[in-house]
């Protein structure tokens, strides 16, 4: 059968199955985001049928996925809230860092893996995914709630910090000189600096580059622009999700109120792929052997992600929902932990990094799924108020 052909065929009965299950999802009040992994692990390697035609389109489609999350997510605020939320969410970000990176950290040289694994298992830990929690929030929708600032704060940092983080874990495996390593760091965080700048003190004139009337133009000019900057965000080690984000922040006004509405559809079908392809690119096989040691990781992770989300909600004013909102918002980890893996066990450092890093990303997308949801159940929030009302009589008048 002609590629072209079978592309067309796995495809198609990919999305039409999608389509079903985002239904069942819908019927009983779910994210649709489990069963997409689902989906592609039955069909991904180890599984049922692995499909081979259509994988580097879904690659592609996946990618371009992860930036349309995080433009229109850029669309909802504005560059002064922006720098509002990063301010605020300064120490959560150290905080973040350091109860998100350890855990990893310790669990590898536990398991003998040395110093090189521990600081890539660190990473896998640390980072959020961005694509994942945007559209969860899009999903439970929360995008204006007040504790959603203080998440995107949070998630901007980790991001921003892998444009030191990833050149030097690469500096790490590969053993380059220190100077190529420094170089690398310089080069990256010039860029974000460009972008930042660009974003929060030119976003208008970016804005005068589009028409908000005419829907094509705006469809094309918005999305060209885009990929253009996320493109050259991640030729220099830097998130190309960063790059999505701050365009979204740049765009104003009616150009950013009509953006949003042209580039929803896109949105929605290459999100979903994102997550089809996640599950179709993990061998189900060999995820076995690592599920104690993922599911021990992620148990504690959780846990110190809700410690950090909690905080930067605590520190912007939200309430005691709130703060349990964005803690359990944060718990997914996702494309970041999979390059970090990726990038260590190519330069052949500790090979079970790959299956337990997999592990641990499906363990945290599934559960952050279903504990995000916790806040807005009836019992859930009769608990809360009942504690919160117990704590105020226990304080001195």
């Amino acid at each position: 059968m002609h590629e072209t052909t079978l592309l067309l065929i796995e495809v198609g009965a990919l999305l039409l199955g999608m389509s079903l299950l985002g239904r069942l999802a819908l019927v009983i009040g779910f994210s649709p985001i489990p069963f997409y992994l689902l989906l592609g692990l039955a069909f991904g390697e180890g599984g049922i049928v692995p499909l081979h035609a259509s994988s580097e389109f879904l690659e592609t489609a996946a990618g371009i996925g992860v930036i349309l999350l995080l433009v229109l997510l850029g669309l909802e605020y504005t560059a002064s809230e922006l720098m509002e939320s990063l301010k605020s969410a300064r120490t959560a970000g150290i905080i973040d860092a350091v109860l998100n990176a350890l855990p990893g950290a310790a669990l590898a040289l536990l398991l003998g893996w040395g110093p090189v694994a521990a600081v890539a298992l660190a990473g896998v830990t640390w980072v959020s995914s961005s694509g994942v929690i945007a559209k969860l929030l899009r999903d439970l929708g929360r995008l204006s709630n007040r504790e959603t600032p203080a998440i995107l704060a949070v998630l901007v940092i980790e991001d921003l910090a892998m444009a030191f983080y990833l050149p030097v874990l690469s500096a790490i495996v590969i053993g380059v000189s220190l100077w190529q390593g420094a170089l690398s760091v310089a080069i990256a965080v010039a860029v974000v600096t460009v972008i930042l700048y660009i974003a929060l003190r030119h976003g208008h004139i970016v804005s005068r580059l589009f028409t908000a009337d005419d829907h094509e133009p705006l469809l094309l000019g918005v999305l060209g622009l885009t990929m253009l900057v996320a493109g050259l965000a991640e030729q220099v080690s830097v998130s190309a999700a960063v790059g999505a984000f701050l365009v979204g922040i740049a765009l104003s006004g009616r150009v950013a109120e009509n953006a949003s509405q042209v580039l929803t559809p896109l949105r929605d079908l290459f999100a979903a792929t994102f997550f089809l392809f996640f599950g179709l690119t993990t061998d189900s096989s060999q995820l076995i052997a690592m599920l104690p040691a993922a599911l021990a990781l992620a148990a504690v992770t959780i846990v110190t992600k809700l410690v950090t989300g909690a905080y930067a909600a605590r520190r912007a004013g939200v309430g005691t929902l709130g703060q349990w909102r964005a803690g359990l918002s944060l718990v997914p980890r996702g494309e970041f932990s999979i390059v970090i893996a990726g990038l260590a066990v190519g330069a052949g450092v500790a090979p079970a990094l790959a299956p337990l890093a997999t592990a641990y990303v499906l363990i945290t997308i599934i559960a952050g799924t279903l504990l995000a949801r916790l806040p807005d159940a009836g019992w859930f929030r009769a608990v809360v108020r009942k504690r919160a009302a117990a704590r105020a009589a226990t304080r001195p008048a």
